[in-house]
């Protein structure tokens, strides 16, 4: 679980797509480095987000860390086309004492999203972006949290009509995040609010229910 709050920005040192040592996995496989804020306190398989997405260590060093990419990942965020060069945002996975200053962040990211806009506002830009999977519109309200490339934001604007939302960024924010740096066209992994989906789910199997028991659906 994570927090949102951004640590600090790694750089993609290798990628492998097809990695046969003991901690590639025999699959696809990403060296992150300028991590050390990250790693002060690591151990093989801690968790740590890399741009939203929870992922385990599995060789590291002071300054460097390996994680494994899953087939399942890799179709549902964009970590897959990442290469050499590549900023990259982390955090490390909350611990006892850990302040919770953005919101609970599982690091399953639900779909991948286009940047269509970037607006600048004297000191602030506005991100409007349209999601590739667009039932998670179903969860997304103004005011309320979504993580994108791991970062917890605001939503600012949702257009339901067009399938699109939006996120403000503030100069501090634009300085710590990866995706504040990103243009138009770029795309930036997506995770909806853990709550609204539990919401919906039971709100969805309670009216069922009542249907059945009323013989109006099978």
């Amino acid at each position: 679980m994570f927090t949102g709050i951004v640590e600090t920005i790694g750089t993609v040192k290798k990628v492998e797509k097809h990695d046969h040592t003991e901690s590639g996995g025999n699959g696809f496989s990403i060296v992150i480095g300028d991590a050390g804020p990250v790693l002060e306190d690591c151990h093989l398989g801690d968790s740590i987000s890399v741009s939203g997405v929870c992922l385990t260590v599995t060789e590291f060093d002071s300054d460097s860390f390996k994680v494994g990419i899953a087939p399942e990942t890799l179709k549902r965020t964009y970590l897959g086309s990442l290469v050499e060069g590549d900023k990259v945002n982390l955090e490390r996975a909350v611990s006892g004492n850990t302040r919770l200053g953005g919101h609970i962040v599982q690091g399953h990211v639900d779909t991948i999203a286009e940047i269509i806009e970037v607006f600048h506002d004297e000191n602030s830009i506005t991100l409007t972006m349209k999601p590739r999977e667009q039932d998670i519109m179903d969860y997304l309200v103004v005011k309320g949290f979504i993580a994108v490339d791991g970062t917890s934001l605001t939503l600012t604007h949702v257009d339901d009509d067009y399938k699109t939302f939006s996120v403000m960024l503030i100069a501090y924010t634009r300085k710590k995040v990866v995706q504040g740096s990103k243009a138009a066209g770029d795309v930036v992994n997506i995770e909806v609010d853990l709550t609204g989906k539990l919401i919906a789910k039971q709100v969805n199997s309670h009216i069922n229910r009542v249907l059945k028991q009323k013989g109006l659906i099978e």
